[in-house]
């Protein structure tokens, strides 16, 4: 482990873990990897009005979910810590009591704002590159507050004591923060402490360019796995937020993005929030997932469903069906619900589509005594009986598909037809439509 590189992802606990925040976790989180450096978590939860427990817990849950292990931080204490800022207070009472001693602060009206230093402050941005900033003029830069008339402390201050103390070498954080760099960097010198090296990578934005609040869609992890996107998917694609490997590839596992990540590659310009990319993403690596892997993760998306699917390896048969129509996992349970309950409820416009003439029920009455007599259940003898019994009737292969889809699904779109049928077994298709075939002769007397 490269023990000079440490970084950190310091989130407020205000509610849920935004896209934003964690974009900034995983850029963090590679660089570390990259370099074999510490991943450090740490809790910016002094706003004791906005911060909760649970709001805490959701921050660790979503990092847990996309794989981003924290070397300290929450359970995993390390020589730094406490890693809650509400746990910190006597490191920064020390450095307050600093400052005010070298003559640094002054009180104004019960806050104590820090005096700044008036000159023009230069950050060295390894991506946003060397920027000056003159904050000669107490009009347009006033002195900033460290700490308020409750004694509670500016964000400003803890946040570049705790980065002192937690011998942080490179702060990777949103472009937003580059305007409190300068201010950041006026208290490390007058503690007489090195500064870390900074990094802002762009923001992101919607498709017209507005900044991604959390109404957006897309915006809060948490709803990413609720939806039944994989981990690896959403990692991946937060990768490409504002970095590019330059090869214009888009599927890049987390070993090689690993590798090839540096912050040199992060773009200048913001990135741009695109849903369906992340979607088209997802289906890929679902594609790729093992079949028993995808059943473990569909899993918990069926049982809330209420879905009585008996033994587990019943669902692999019928997840191979439906698996490539399927764009995110909170989907699988309206795609095999019928595989598992006799008792669905047809959709009325599917049935009209299909039952719309007297014909197509007596098209379907000869398929199903045709079907009666296979005695290897099986795909292909399904397809050369139905196409058999199409032409004895005078009818295209066509024209019989829809009517016994919606009579054993109750749906006029599924998987590929007659696999669907060798799944679901002989007996159940033809009670299926038989039944469909009674509810028809008393919809049409």
């Amino acid at each position: 482990m490269n023990s000079a590189i440490r970084v950190r992802f310091a989130p407020s606990p205000t509610g849920y873990l935004h896209v934003g925040g964690a974009r900034t976790a995983l850029f963090n989180w590679l660089f570390a990897r990259h370099h074999g450096g510490t991943f450090v978590l740490r809790i910016e939860d002094t706003d004791k009005a906005r911060n909760t427990e649970e709001a805490v817990q959701v921050i660790l849950d979503g990092l847990q979910w996309l794989g981003l292990d924290w070397d300290e931080g929450p359970a995993k204490e390390g020589a730094f810590g406490p890693y809650f800022q509400s746990q910190r207070e006597h490191l920064y009472e020390r450095y307050f009591q600093q400052l005010l001693s070298a003559g640094h602060l002054y009180e104004d009206a019960g806050a104590w704002r820090f005096r700044s230093l008036r000159e023009v402050v230069v950050v060295d941005d390894i991506v946003c590159g060397r920027i000056e900033f003159d904050l000669s003029n107490p009009e347009t830069h006033p002195d900033m507050t460290i700490r308020r008339p409750d004694g509670s402390w500016i964000f400003h201050f803890v946040n570049v004591v705790d980065d002192i103390e937690m011998q942080i070498s490179h702060v990777i954080r949103g472009e937003d923060h580059l305007s409190n760099t300068p201010k950041h960097l006026e208290l490390f010198k007058a503690l007489g402490c090195k500064a870390p090296r900074y990094a802002h990578i762009p923001l992101i934005l919607n498709k017209d360019g507005s900044k991604m609040s959390k109404r957006d869609a897309g915006a809060s992890i948490t709803g990413y796995l609720e939806a039944g996107y994989t981990p690896g998917a959403v990692r991946n694609y937060l990768s490409l937020l504002g970095w590019s490997p330059k090869d214009n590839r888009e599927l890049l596992d987390i070993e090689e993005t690993i590798g090839l990540f540096d912050l040199s590659k992060i773009n200048r310009k913001n990135a741009h929030f695109d849903l369906d990319k992340c979607l088209w993403i997802n289906t890929q690596y679902l594609a790729k997932t093992p079949l028993k892997q995808y059943r473990d993760m569909c899993i918990p998306f069926i049982q809330k469903a209420g879905i009585h699917y008996g033994d587990a390896a019943l669902l692999d048969p019928v997840l191979s069906l439906v698996r490539e129509k399927v764009k995110v996992l909170s989907e699988i349970p309206a795609w095999i619900g019928y595989f598992f309950d006799d008792a669905y409820a047809p959709d009325p416009e599917a049935l009209r589509k299909a039952f719309g003439t007297p014909v197509a029920a007596q098209r379907l009455q000869s398929l199903s005594l045709a079907f009666e007599s296979i005695a290897d259940w099986n795909a292909a003898n399904l397809e050369s009986t139905l196409k058999q019994t199409a032409a004895e009737l005078g009818a295209k292969p066509n024209e019989l598909l829809l009517p016994t889809r919606v009579s054993v699904s109750g749906r006029a779109s599924g998987p590929n037809l007659f696999p669907m049928l060798e799944v679901l077994g002989k007996a159940r298709v033809l009670n299926r439509m038989s039944s469909t075939l009674a509810a028809q002769d008393q919809n049409h007397p």
